[in-house]
C-alpha cells in the first residue's frame, strides 16, 4: 500500500471531519458528527481524541495515541487505544497510513494494509463531488471497494460508490 511521502505532521494537526469510512468495530454505536483531533504531546507522540454522536443522543469519545512507523515525512502511523497504568500499549496498535492527502490538507485519505477499515477526513464537515471522485480513485488504486465505504456526513447519504456516480 503506498502512503504519502511528503507529510507534515504540524500541518495534519487540528481538528478533522470524516465524511465516509469503513467504520471500525469501535465507531459502531456512532451515529453523527465523527470528528478526529490530533495534537502534537510534549512526549513526542501524537494525542488523539475521536469523537462522535450516539443514537441516542450522547457524545462518546476515545483518547488514544500515534507515532510514525518510518520516516517522519511517510504518512505512515500507527495507533493505539490501550492504556495500562500510564503507558500505551503498541502491540495493540492498528495501522494509520495515510494513502492520499490534498496538498492544502483540506482532506485526507487514511487506510491499512488489511483494506478492513479507510477513512475519508476533511477539514469541513462535507466534500464536494469532484474532491469524492478523486478520492474515490485513489482508494481504487489501493484496491479498496469503495462500495464499502458509507457515507457519515449529512449529505449526501449511501455507499461512496452510489454517490460519485
Amino acid at each position: 500500500m503506498n502512503t504519502v511521502s511528503d507529510f507534515e505532521v504540524q500541518r495534519y494537526l487540528g481538528q478533522w471531519y470524516q465524511v465516509a469510512a469503513i467504520p471500525a468495530w469501535f465507531q459502531s454505536d456512532c451515529a453523527a458528527r465523527t470528528t478526529a483531533s490530533y495534537a502534537l504531546g510534549e512526549d513526542g507522540l501524537i494525542n488523539v481524541l475521536n469523537s462522535c454522536d450516539t443514537s441516542d443522543g450522547s457524545r462518546k469519545q476515545a483518547d488514544a495515541r500515534a507515532r510514525f512507523l518510518a520516516a517522519g515525512s511517510e504518512g505512515k502511523l500507527e495507533v493505539t487505544f490501550v492504556e495500562v497504568l500510564g503507558s500505551w500499549v503498541w502491540p495493540a496498535a492498528g495501522d494509520y497510513w495515510v494513502i492520499g492527502l490534498d496538498p492544502e490538507y483540506r482532506w485526507s485519505v487514511v487506510g491499512q494494509p488489511s483494506r478492513e477499515f479507510a477513512w475519508i477526513l476533511a477539514r469541513s464537515p462535507s466534500l464536494d463531488m469532484p474532491t469524492l471522485r478523486d478520492v474515490g480513485r485513489i482508494l481504487e488504486r489501493e484496491s479498496y471497494d469503495t462500495c464499502e465505504l458509507l457515507m457519515t456526513t449529512p449529505e449526501p447519504q449511501g455507499r461512496l460508490c452510489d454517490v460519485t456516480r
